[in-house]
């Protein structure tokens, strides 16, 4: 069964055109990757109107998952990211438990 990830990143108000281009790129990258079975981005405003970019991920598995991490365009991104963001990634792994597959 797949392993399942949610990221969500909370840009600085100065920094959104530069937080999606990063997440943008991102997606290019890892859907190309063998284990990734799902890398989907998303954007929505709090009621204060602040951008959140999320990312909807499924890998085959776990050393799918490791790969990833290991992958030049991961390093990249967290170098980069980081200063970028008003709070840390709020990042969920996810054990199904009653899923549909297909």
């Amino acid at each position: 069964m797949s392993s399942m990830v949610i990221a969500r990143f909370y840009p600085r108000k100065d920094a959104e055109s530069a937080v999606e281009a990063i997440l943008r790129g991102m997606v290019t990258h890892t859907r190309r990757e063998p284990g990734c079975q799902r890398y989907d981005f998303y954007r929505s405003a709090t009621a204060t109107g602040e951008r959140i970019f999320c990312l909807i991920e499924a890998y085959a598995d776990e050393a799918a998952i490791q790969a990833h991490r290991e992958t030049e365009h991961y390093r990249q991104y967290r170098a980069t990211i980081m200063d970028l963001l008003a709070q840390p990634i709020d990042v969920v792994r996810l054990e199904a438990l009653d899923v549909r597959e297909g």
